[in-house]
């Protein structure tokens, strides 16, 4: 019985010490033993199948294969770690999480960010990308870090151009006077279907299935992958390419957490975070069409339209804020209009 009480002695000891050795501390590092590394928590609303979800992953392999396994990076998929701007905030609190998100949400802290966000301001994801390579992005991005303790990882995620979904075909702005639409959360989108005549409805995307399905909205708006994703062709008719929105995101974390990682492991996030955005970037542009395709197999309707009635129609959301007619100047004189 002594020689069984010491062995059970023996055994709880081990594993105090095992467990000891891989705890964590609140930053996200561990705190002691050999197995010391870093974890980063990393949200998005898609879902696995998206080309941008199946590139945060190779990204997260990449940097776990990179830094021998000392950077873990967890992916949270279909808004599993909560709703976007939430995440934001634990990530300005110091907390190891990380969020892919549109300059739209950004807004509330640095608003001049939001321009890119803003109707009809790129054409496509090559103007998106040469606007973030600039030193104008830049300063928005060090204003971030410095007053916000929010770390742009990389912002080249580019998820497509975003049309309408409704119940009833859409051929001019007048279309969509008095339809209750569900849009991104944010100042710029709410303001740009207000332009349209439409009546926003900030829920969240996990919310808007269900919503169509119930008549609790009449229409939302997405790109492609999204809207495939979430199966949105079952529950809505039209398909309207209107392009109000080319929808660019970004990883961004914690500066206080990306701080605690050490520089050689830094480098290897913002290196591989760059080179994933760019490769899944790519793989959606390459992917709409065949998104689209999908969708009308599937019994959805397409309509093209006139997209200068639209942008006419959205114009005005310029005057809306402060500076932003400034700031498309600014952003016409980068792409060389």
């Amino acid at each position: 019985m002594k020689l069984k009480m010491r062995n059970l002695g023996l055994l709880a000891l081990t594993a105090m010490l095992f467990l000891g050795g891989c705890s964590q501390g609140s930053d996200g590092s561990a705190e002691s033993g050999e197995g010391d590394g870093y974890t980063l928590k990393l949200g998005t609303a898609l879902k696995e199948g998206d080309p941008i979800y199946d590139g945060l992953v190779e990204f997260s392999n990449s940097v776990k294969e990179k830094t021998d396994g000392n950077v873990t990076i967890e992916i949270f998929g279909s808004g599993s770690l909560g709703e976007d701007n939430d995440v934001i905030e634990q990530a300005k609190s110091g907390a190891n999480i990380a969020v892919v998100v549109d300059t739209g949400r950004l807004a509330d802290m640095v608003p001049e960010i939001g321009i890119l966000s803003a109707p009809y301001i790129v054409d496509d994801y090559e103007e998106a990308s040469k606007v973030v390579q600039s030193d104008l992005f830049k300063e928005w991005e060090n204003q971030l870090a410095d007053e916000q303790n929010l770390q742009i990882v990389s912002f080249n995620w580019y998820q497509g151009e975003r049309h309408m979904l409704t119940n009833k075909p859409i051929t001019t702005p007048d279309d969509m006077k008095g339809l209750k639409i569900r849009t991104i959360n944010a100042p710029v989108f709410l303001e740009t279907m207000e332009a349209l005549g439409a009546s926003p409805a900030g829920i969240a995307w996990t919310e808007v299935y269900p919503g169509l399905q119930q008549n609790v909205i009449d229409a939302a708006e997405a790109q492609n992958p999204a809207t495939y994703g979430a199966k949105l062709y079952e529950v809505a008719d039209y398909l309207t390419k209107t392009r109000h929105f080319q929808l660019l995101t970004g990883i961004v974390a914690s500066r206080t957490w990306m701080d605690s990682v050490p520089e050689e492991y830094q480098k290897v996030i913002y290196e591989e975070a760059q080179k994933f955005g760019e490769e899944a970037s790519q793989n959606t542009v390459k992917s709409l069409e065949d998104y689209e395709k999908k969708m009308v197999d599937e019994g959805l309707k397409v309509n093209e339209v006139d997209v200068e009635l639209f942008k006419e129609a959205t114009d005005s959301v310029y005057d809306k804020f402060d500076g932003y007619r400034e700031l498309q100047k600014e952003i016409n004189n980068i792409l060389g209009k």
